[in-house]
């Protein structure tokens, strides 16, 4: 549905910076009523910075104009009137996994181990969704600002400006500029500008990882190591005896032990080498047997020796490194 610029006005009264819910590299997101008092609405107003703002709209009309999931934004309309680029998408009460995970209390409450693999199994389906599309998606910008929650914490995939079509026929990877967040793009892709799946299956890593930690991948007010959450947790990850000290301390250890080992694991495989990384119907699959694990006492150590999960080729081959100049080097699409 195609809207006026009027008529965005009058729903934001005005884009009023009371209404104002959200920003980020792409322009600024605003709470507004269709109608007098009508639906309620997030209204994404886009900095008019020429083509590359166009193309980002573009490619959100493009995506989620024609891609319906549970687990994905739904789409209203948008405006395109001078200037002014616009989208109209089905309002979301409890914001972004972001917010839940990382502010300060009272900007939201901390999600229980319950929640959290909700979140990370509908995330998982929109993704899965994506590369499993007659035409391939490559959702290229997942993180934790970009899964948004309703009002019973299912999460939908919102932001496809940078949403690319897969490689098509016997062609592996698509070639792009490097494109993405700090933090949650693939080592690969940022030393070689090629774009698979399993871009988004590394990213899906780094986002589990925070939701067992309750860090930031990239986090300045942290010393040293721990500025880098993925250098610094990676010790613990496959240590049945330490996974407990990088475990969220807002759990307050209100977590299945076994669970909490199988998604680390999983993370660590996310995390790997392209050739080792799971699909994320792989994900699913593991995800659906952690929800379904039984709430166990500590390990003992007789226990401690055994593999969580059993993955055909073993345990995870150590994850290719990221030097902090590497992560430097990303350009800053969003912050």
């Amino acid at each position: 549905k195609s809207f006026t610029f009027a008529e965005l006005v009058e729903a934001t009264k005005d884009f009023n910076p009371d209404a104002l819910i959200g920003e980020g590299g792409f322009g600024f997101v605003y709470k507004g009523w269709l109608g007098n008092g009508g639906k309620v609405v997030a209204i994404k107003k886009l900095k008019p910075d020429g083509f590359q703002g166009h193309k980002e709209w573009l490619s959100e009309v493009n995506y989620l104009g024609r891609l319906h999931h549970p687990n994905l934004v739904k789409l209203i309309g948008y405006c395109l009137d001078g200037e002014n680029r616009l989208l109209v998408y089905d309002y979301m009460p409890k914001g972004s996994l972001e917010n839940h995970l990382f502010k300060s209390k009272g900007e939201g409450e901390p999600l229980s181990w319950k929640t959290r693999m909700k979140v990370a199994m509908g995330a998982a389906r929109g993704l899965s969704f994506l590369h499993d599309s007659e035409q391939q998606v490559i959702y290229r910008d997942f993180k934790a600002s970009n899964i948004l929650l309703d009002s019973d914490f299912n999460p939908r995939l919102s932001d496809f400006g940078l949403a690319k079509a897969g490689p098509t026929g016997d062609r592996t990877h698509v070639s792009t500029q490097v494109m993405g967040t700090r933090g949650y793009a693939a080592p690969e892709y940022i030393a070689t500008g090629r774009l698979t799946a399993k871009c988004d299956v590394y990213s899906f890593g780094v986002v589990l990882m925070e939701m067992l930690t309750g860090r930031q991948v990239v986090d300045k007010t942290k010393v040293g190591v721990e500025q880098n959450l993925i250098e610094w947790v990676r010790p613990y990850l496959n240590d049945k005896r330490k996974l407990f000290r990088v475990m969220d301390t807002k759990l307050q250890g209100q977590y299945p032990q076994k669970a909490a080992f199988m998604v680390a694991f999983l993370a660590l495989h996310c995390l790997g080498d392209a050739k080792v990384r799971p699909s994320m119907p792989e994900v699913i699959t593991i995800l659906e047997k952690v929800m379904s694990a039984k709430r166990t006492k500590s390990p003992s150590p007789s226990q401690v020796s055994e593999s969580p999960l059993s993955y055909s080729d073993g345990p995870p081959p150590p994850p290719p490194t990221v030097s902090q100049s590497d992560v430097n080097s990303l350009p800053p699409k969003t912050q």
